[in-house]
């Protein structure tokens, strides 16, 4: 059974810089609470690192 990663925005990106906002959209975030469901690969697991600080990681099961 492949993982698969829950991120959750937890922060707003008001006042961050372009590369943080164009990561979150790049992730199918946009709001404080929105989550999206994505394949645990290692190009996701960089990009919720990049912006660890707006962004809760969960592990789940598929």
């Amino acid at each position: 059974m492949a993982k698969k990663l829950k991120i959750t925005q937890t922060g707003s990106v008001i006042d961050r810089p372009v590369p943080q906002k164009l990561t979150i959209k790049a992730l199918g975030l946009g709001r404080p609470n929105y989550f999206k469901i994505h394949n645990d690969t290692p190009q996701i697991r960089g990009m919720a690192r990049k912006v660890a600080h707006l962004v809760k990681v969960e592990e789940i099961e598929a």
